[in-house]
């Protein structure tokens, strides 16, 4: 009896060692991933230890056909070898470092938003048509190459709003070569939701396959196939869960990478609104929680937008006006 639990003790100390001797660092040291699994995952989406660390249970289970208590154990080894948990305020502040801003051209819009539109974040952009959401996705593709010339813009377009004559205009108006800066944004139609979503994670394929320096993800528009798709009460639920799936992988990709996603978003009048405006974006709460910063934007006078903060996590509320020019983004007086 004694021997025996002195054996039992031995092996269970040499699998202690073995398991503290195998360090992961790839996706194929993780147990349970065998090189069939390993490139079911690398065709999903999943090609290193962090993207195994945020994924959840049902995403693993679906993509590589492995059981809930393999994928558990999947991402915790993940996590452990990401060191995935609590961090000082300091390290967070330096983390904030690498943020970069995409100037508007506009100095008032600019001061709005802390100084540009913020990598790592999502910014949503609503209101009525013909007010200028897809003109600032033009204007901020453009000024993100001027910034730095190996820069890339990816620009999803849902509503068949993007015009390669006007990215000339605003180039030339910027100061850069136009057929260069068209050279450096890519374009993709979405003919719907599906589709949609599909582009979105095949911006990480351009990163991290075609080693493209993506700043910049527009999706112009967000709502426009979601809203054509879902019609009625009954598919409420079913649009939700889909849109916030799309929404986690545009928050997901702007963290990983670093790169500003710019989304436009439709709106409809509330009918119950007797006083003051009734204008509401769609999407709910789904796309309010998931969005960093959201602006309100409307018409002025004499031309004029007028773009509204609406919510912002470290910036006050606060709107500017400005004109829609040739060359981009013009200060106005109020």
């Amino acid at each position: 009896m004694k021997m025996r639990q002195e054996k039992q003790e031995k092996e269970a100390n040499g699998s202690e060692l073995k398991t503290e001797v195998k360090e992961v660092k790839r996706i194929q040291d993780l147990p349970g991933v065998g090189a069939a699994t390993a490139e079911k995952l690398e065709q999903a989406g999943y090609r290193d230890l962090m993207s195994m660390a945020v994924a959840t249970l049902g995403e693993l289970v679906e993509t590589a056909g492995v059981s809930e208590a393999v994928a558990r154990k999947m991402i915790n080894a993940a996590r452990d070898s990401m060191k995935m948990g609590f961090e000082s305020g300091t390290d967070v502040l330096k983390k904030r470092e690498s943020v970069d801003k995409i100037s508007t051209g506009s100095v008032a819009f600019n001061e709005l938003m802390g100084g540009g539109f913020e990598t790592s974040a999502i910014t949503e952009c609503f209101g009525e048509f013909g007010c200028g959401k897809t003109q600032i996705g033009h204007i901020l593709a453009v000024n993100v190459l001027k910034n730095d010339p190996e820069a890339y813009a990816v620009y999803v377009d849902t509503e068949n709003t993007f015009r390669p004559e006007r990215i000339m205009q605003l180039a030339a108006g910027a100061g850069i070569d136009p057929e260069d800066a068209l050279s450096r944004i890519m374009v993709a139609r979405a003919f719907n939701s599906d589709h949609q979503m599909l582009l979105v994670e095949k911006v990480d394929t351009l990163i991290t396959e075609q080693k493209k320096k993506v700043r910049l993800v527009v999706v112009d528009s967000l709502t426009a196939h979601f809203r054509a798709e879902f019609v009625g009460r009954g598919t409420l639920a079913e649009r939700q869960q889909k849109l916030n799936r799309h929404m986690h992988m545009l928050s997901k990709l702007s963290s990983s990478h670093n790169l500003c996603v710019y989304v436009t978003n439709q709106v409809m009048a509330k009918p119950d609104q007797f006083f003051g405006d009734p204008t509401q974006a769609i999407g709910g709460h789904i796309v309010a929680h998931a969005s960093t910063f959201r602006i309100y934007l409307r018409k002025g006078r004499k031309g004029t937008r007028v773009a509204k903060l609406i919510d912002a996590p470290n910036l006050p509320d606060g709107e500017c006006v400005f004109e829609v020019m040739e060359g981009g983004l013009k200060d106005t007086e109020v």
